[in-house]
């Protein structure tokens, strides 16, 4: 805690005069107050109407009163105490005189009443006059029994017969009417006077000591350390000292009413004489009055210091917070600036580096500006005599040394950069005269040189360009070297004799073409002969290097190409390679600079917001801040962020600050930690969550104070999007990094980095997707790995019996959301939710599922090219899905058929460890060849068995004879079927029902059905046994790559006329009349066999035509001789 205030001296002062003012009126050990004896005084038995004697005793008047015997003597005594206290101390000194009227009473009574006062008066009494009794017989005897009992009273008693008696010992002036005198007096009015006195004067001392406990409260205050704590403490003494200024107001306003009822006689009469007590009081309450008075104004001045010191350490407190804050901010700004590099390795690293440090220098300025101010708020308060002008000017110095130094350090790196770029400047301006001068004399025409003018002429550019050397070259090495010594690092020094290198080349290759001009233009030429051309004209076939070879050169021309042509050829070619190398390194150092800042922005964000908002959840002075919504939920809302922090902290950032100096290798960088990487899956399939936490309470205190604490512009909720943009933004800088780096040993390490984090942003996309899943009862991991997922058309198909019945009479496509696993495939509707951000993704509703080991597919559906067939149970339950694309759907079939293909494999090799544990011998009978590359004659042998297999009068199956007569064949497949593992076995143990054979006829009859075998099947292969002579229709687009090749486009019928070179065939489009080359690898994705030609391919070219029989395919298949009619 702080210091204490100063003692309020002054204040105790005035609180002392008025307590003893106060104490003289209520004495603390004396009697009772007239509040307190209201009833005994009440009874009028005594009074003290306020006379005088002749020496200025007070006067105390026994009236009449013949109870007198009857009273208590504890209320005669509580009586004759506090009248004896009501003079002053100097009047009650000289000794009261008693005035006894008992004209009316007896002597009895008299004797009784002088006893009991000399028994129990309790002041000094001067004198007892008493008015005896004034019947004849009570008289006399009085005076007679007086006489005798003088002694026994044992103080000066004088009996007197009248009051004319009286007036001789007392003026009449100091007496009441009942005795004589003039004196008013109101017994009524003297109580009320003397109890309103008295509670003035109670009221006045109270207020003094809750005067002095308050100042005495105020001096021992210790000053707090923070500004809060202050402004509370502040705030709490006003308080306190409005409600003490209230109760002076109260005491001066009674004391006031008090004053005018004392003065009221005055006001009625200005002749009125107030009797010696009143005088008294008047003096009394005017005293405490004026006392009260400088009371108030003495703890005026106190609070007012009080004040301005509380005051002061507030200032002093909010000056100290400013400070620490602005002291961090320069620390921020230090650090920032000391990763600025003074030097550079290129002319745009160093604008690069300029730019980025002109943009710090201007947040820089903003804060130095912020601390010179509070510097200078600093030596205000000093300038207003601050109490804490100790610990505020060191303060002020030191913001104010931290300030010059950034401002030196950010003039001395600037100062260094422009000089880093000037001699960058410098060096360019040299390599490009030596370009130049390299281009002019390649381009120095060779004719010239045939005549002494010309080479003159050339001699003379040559000197020209030569003066220019002065303006741009470098001179000096040495020279350069020590002007330059600052901002020289080892790759600008190389760059320096690189240039200097080059220099020297130049100028030994202009001093060699000068001789050699010199020679020329010295040398006596012969004129040459002008000859007449041949009359015949030169053939069109003519090359131009026949022409040259015609040509007949002199001596000196030769001389001149001899000079010319390794300039040319050599020298530009070297130079301009060693530029774009630069430029490429440049960029790429660019890209990896700009990977490092972000990246360590990056960082600097995620604790930003674990410090600023996770930490601060668990902080019990903000609790009151947390909603309830939010309690026990941190790990919802922020995710693994801390363990992202960790990584990219602890590794990721130090891994790739190592290949600072070598952009184009990164890559490995990122291969080492993919797997580390893939910790964002699990923060993005947090967010819908943290996303709608986030909206319930995005509104409360406690995110408002943070981001306040923080200063943060944007909300937490765009901090917490940051590691989403992050994982995004590897992508990006590696394929600019990949851009750059053709060629450089880490290319291959780029673009595998760059398919792995594509990768990931896939599973995580998927995941996304994945998570939405609502309805699926079993365990979705079981499923295996998530391959693909999108969105498609769906129809569907239901075989009952012999007939095939569309479900529901569905014309209508259903639109479904797939996702293919390794083991099933999986149908769900797609439902949009309503809201905002992660509210609005969409879920998906469970429909149906495939086990992949019990599907097959048909590649080809109905002539379109987006759709596709999945079935299952012999094509019991058949699924058209319609791609929104032909890619996608190509996508997806070789998707699915990977799948089936790594089943059936297995399931072969399976089965060929279970024969080579136990052989089967299998019958020729049993198996058949599946290559469709077969004769005709087994082809329709083939078709008349299954004729007679189908007893329906329409065949499933449809025949078509080929057009081209050859020895084998190319049979190709435009509907490709492909099947599970368990749906072969369940044909086999069918038999190979009807159900089985069935492939498309009731669709279209030019399909083929077969399960046969993809490890077989060659797609390189197919192109040169598919493609044969013959009329084909086009069902895809092409546009043509060479001026020879022809450009078709779908639904056009072509003519394959015949086979070229390299895989082209010469083909005739019979729409346009048109002839070009086609690829023959083309050909497979672009044709289709017509109602009268041959089948090629499927439109996606990637079907499988050439098949072979097996030992693993002839455990799944049955021959066709063995279905039963």
């Amino acid at each position: 805690m702080g210091q204490q205030t100063s003692e309020p001296a002054d204040l105790e002062q005035g609180v002392e005069v008025v307590s003893t003012i106060s104490d003289d009126i209520v004495q603390k050990d004396g009697p009772l107050c007239a509040a307190e004896i209201g009833s005994e005084l009440q009874k009028q038995f005594a009074i003290l109407p306020g006379g005088r004697g002749m020496n200025g005793s007070p006067i105390i008047v026994f009236p009449e009163f013949p109870a007198f015997g009857e009273l208590e003597e504890d209320e005669v005594q509580s009586v004759l105490s506090y009248l004896t206290s009501v003079p002053s101390v100097a009047a009650s000194g000289v000794g009261f005189i008693l005035v006894i009227d008992r004209r009316l009473d007896r002597w009895a009574a008299v004797r009784a009443t002088l006893l009991r006062i000399a028994g129990s008066f309790p002041g000094n009494l001067h004198l007892v006059l008493v008015l005896r009794p004034s019947t004849l017989f009570q008289r006399t005897l009085s005076d007679f029994l007086f006489k005798f009992n003088k002694d026994e009273f044992k103080m000066k008693v004088v009996m007197l017969s009248s009051v004319t008696e009286l007036h001789a010992y007392i003026d009449p002036g100091q007496l009441t009417t009942e005795l004589g005198g003039t004196q008013e007096y109101c017994h009524e009015s003297w109580i009320s006077h003397r109890t309103a006195i008295e509670a003035f004067a109670l009221m006045v001392k109270t207020t003094a000591q809750t005067l002095q406990a308050f100042g005495t409260e105020l001096a021992e205050t210790e000053l707090p350390n923070d500004a809060e704590a202050t402004t509370n403490l502040l705030h709490v003494h006003t308080l306190k000292k409005d409600k003490m200024k209230e109760d002076l107001q109260v005491a001066l306003s009674q004391g006031g009413r008090l004053l005018e009822c004392i003065n009221e006689p005055l006001q009625t009469d200005p002749e009125y004489s107030m009797t010696h007590d009143e005088l008294e009081n008047l003096a009394t309450v005017q005293r405490l009055l004026g006392q009260l008075d400088e009371t108030e104004t003495a703890f005026d001045d106190f609070w007012e210091r009080h004040r301005t010191k509380l005051e002061q350490c507030l200032q002093l407190r909010h000056f100290e917070q400013h400070f620490r804050e602005a002291r961090a901010q320069l620390d921020v700004t230090s650090e920032r600036l000391s990763g600025f590099s003074e030097v550079s390795v290129s002319p745009a690293h160093a604008e690069h580096v300029l730019r980025e440090l002109s943009g710090h220098e201007d947040k820089a300025c903003d804060v130095l500006d912020l601390a010179l101010s509070l510097a200078s708020e600093g030596d205000r308060l000093i300038e207003n005599s601050h109490y804490a002008e100790d610990s505020i000017r060191p303060k002020c110095s030191e913001l104010r040394g931290v300030c010059e130094e950034i401002s030196s350090t950010l003039r001395s790196k600037k100062s260094l950069l422009l000089r880093a770029l000037e001699l960058h400047h410098a060096l360019e301006k040299a390599s490009q005269w030596c370009e130049d001068g390299i281009f002019l004399l390649a381009s120095q025409p060779v004719d010239r040189c045939q005549s002494q003018d010309g080479a003159e002429a050339a001699l003379h550019e040559l000197e020209r360009y030569l003066d220019t050397a002065a303006l741009h070259t470098l001179a000096d090495r040495s020279a350069i070297c020590c002007q330059y010594e600052a901002v020289l690092n080892a790759q600008l020094r190389d760059q320096v004799e690189k240039v200097f290198q080059k220099q020297s080349s130049v100028q030994e290759m202009f001093e060699k073409r000068r001789i050699s001009l010199k020679k020329l233009a010295a040398k006596q030429t012969r004129p040459v002969q002008p000859v007449a051309p041949r009359p015949e004209v030169k053939s069109p076939q003519s090359s131009p290097n026949q022409e040259r070879k015609e040509r007949r050169y002199s001596a000196d021309n030769v001389i001149c190409k001899k000079v010319e042509s390794p300039l040319h050829n050599g020298g530009t070619r070297h130079a301009s390679l060693s530029e774009e190398e630069e430029n490429l390194a440049v960029l790429r150092r660019h890209v990896m600079n700009e990977l490092l800042e972000t990246e360590r922005a990056y960082v600097e964000e995620l604790l930003c917001v674990l410090e600023g908002y996770a930490a601060e959840m668990d902080n019990p002075a903000m609790a009151h801040l947390i909603p309830s919504n939010l309690h026990s939920k941190k790990d919802i809302l922020f995710g693994n962020m801390s363990e992202i922090y960790q990584f990219h902290k602890r590794t990721f950032l130090k891994e790739l600050e190592a290949y600072t100096d070598c952009p184009e290798l990164v890559g490995r960088c990122f291969l080492e930690r993919m797997k580390d990487l893939q910790i964002y899956e699990a923060y993005c399939q947090n967010k819908p969550r943290s996303e709608s936490l986030w909206r319930q309470c995005s509104d409360c205190a406690f995110f408002q104070e943070c981001q306040k604490k923080l200063e943060h512009k944007l909300g937490l909720d765009s901090y917490l999007l940051k590691p989403v943009q992050r994982i995004t933004k590897y992508q990006l800088l590696l394929k600019e990094l990949l851009k750059y780096s053709r060629g450089c040993d880490g290319c291959d390490d780029l673009q595998e980095a760059l398919s792995s984090i594509l990768g990931i942003l896939k599973a995580v996309n998927d995941s996304m997707h994945l998570i939405a899943i609502t309805g699926y009862e079993g365990n979705l991991s079981e499923l295996g790995r998530l391959l693909m997922q999108g969105s498609f058309s769906v129809w569907t198909e239901h075989k009952k019996g012999h007939a095939k019945v569309k479900d529901l009479a569905r014309f209508k496509p259903m639109q479904r959301h797939l996702f293919l696993h390794e083991k099933a495939l999986l149908f769900c509707k797609r439902r949009e939710e309503n809201g905002e951000g992660y509210e609005k993704a969409p879920s998906y509703s469970f429909k149906h599922s495939l086990s992949m080991s019990a599907v097959g597919i048909t590649e080809n559906a109905k002539g379109d090219n987006k759709k596709f067939e999945i079935w299952c149970n012999s094509r019991e339950e058949v699924f058209i899905v319609q791609a929104p694309t032909p890619e996608i759907k190509t996508a997806w079939v070789n998707e699915i058929r990977k799948v089936l293909t790594q089943q059936l494999k297995a399931c072969r090799d399976a089965s060929q460890q279970k024969s080579s544990d136990s052989p089967v011998h299998t019958s020729n009978n049993s198996s058949i060849s599946l290559s469709p590359f077969r004769s005709s004659s087994q082809k329709n042998q083939r078709k008349q068995e299954e004729k007679k297999a189908e007893p329906s009068p329409t065949s499933d199956v449809s025949s078509s004879s080929p057009k081209h007569k050859e020895p084998t064949p190319h049979v190709s497949l435009s509907r490709v079927k492909w099947m599970s593992t368990s749906s072969l076995l369940q044909s086999k143990r069918r038999g190979w029902n009807k159900a089985s054979l069935s492939v498309d006829a009731s669709e279209e009859n030019d399909g083929y059905s077969s399960g046969e075998d993809p490890m077989n099947s060659d797609t390189e292969d197919e192109v040169g046994k598919k493609l044969a002579p013959g009329k084909y229709t086009v069902v895809a687009d092409c546009e043509k790559a060479g001026p020879q090749e022809l450009s078709v486009k779908s639904g056009d019928v072509v003519q394959l006329i015949r086979e070229g070179e390299e895989g082209q065939w010469f083909v005739k489009n019979l729409r346009s009349s048109k002839e070009g080359w086609v690829a023959a690898a083309n050909l497979l994705s672009l044709i289709s066999e017509s109602k009268s030609s041959q089948s090629l391919s499927s439109s996606d070219g990637s079907v499988s035509g050439n098949l072979s029989t097996s030992s693993s395919c002839s455990e799944t298949y049955t021959s066709y001789s063995d279905i039963k009619p």
